[in-house]
């Protein structure tokens, strides 16, 4: 009766050691399955993350810049040129990823005369979304004491054309699935010439640049 027993205790015992590594078998690949298919998402997240989701600059087309205003006259007893100016800039912003762009208020517009700041426009801020193109018109109003505060100025005017440059910064962000936030800048530059007698834009050319 002793012997029995002793066989029955043995082989529960055996029993019992192989359902345990078995059981610590399946764990072991539950554990391996679930590792392989965690490091497969996260490999493809980084595939589509460096190709499709990539981050791309904003792209900044300046389409036309009319001149809205132009009075130009001189206060012969005080020697001094009164210019009132204003110009229209029209422009295209293009968001080439696979996530809106947003914009913010740090955005600006700015006129140039020979190296100084006479003008500025406002860019209000905004949200572009994905593959969209927006089109904007900002209004570049010059600060005539900043201007005639340049002595080349009666120059030009006198000559009948006013060069000038236009300046914009669009500046945002994109959030990349939710997780990856990349700050985008674009930059536009417009040497124009104002043709003064005529009261017109006579002459452009823009250059862009963009900075991530």
């Amino acid at each position: 009766m002793e012997v029995i027993s002793s066989k029955f205790n043995k082989s529960n015992t055996t029993t019992s050691t192989y359902d345990h590594h078995k059981r610590n078998t399946r764990r072991r690949n539950i554990f391996l399955a679930i590792t392989l298919i965690l490091l497969g998402v996260i490999i493809l997240l980084i595939i589509l993350y460096f190709t499709v989701f990539k981050p791309k600059h904003p792209v900044t087309t300046i389409n036309s810049i009319d001149l809205e205003d132009l009075q130009v006259s001189f206060d012969l007893p005080r020697l001094r040129l009164n210019l009132n100016l204003t110009l229209i800039v029209n422009l295209s912003i293009k968001n080439p990823n696979k996530a809106s762009f947003i914009y913010g208020n740090d955005s600006t517009s700015l006129l140039y005369y020979r190296n100084d700041v006479v003008g500025q426009g406002i860019l209000p801020g905004g949200k572009i979304s994905s593959g969209e193109t927006k089109v904007l018109d900002t209004k570049l109003v010059v600060l005539a004491d900043r201007l005639i505060a340049n002595s080349n100025v009666y120059t030009d005017v006198v000559s009948g054309m006013l060069p000038l440059t236009t300046y914009t910064k669009i500046s945002g962000k994109v959030s990349i699935l939710n997780s990856f936030k990349h700050h985008l800048v674009s930059y536009s530059w417009c040497d124009i010439v104002i043709d003064v007698m005529n009261q017109r834009v006579s002459n452009s050319g823009c250059r862009y640049k963009t900075k991530f």
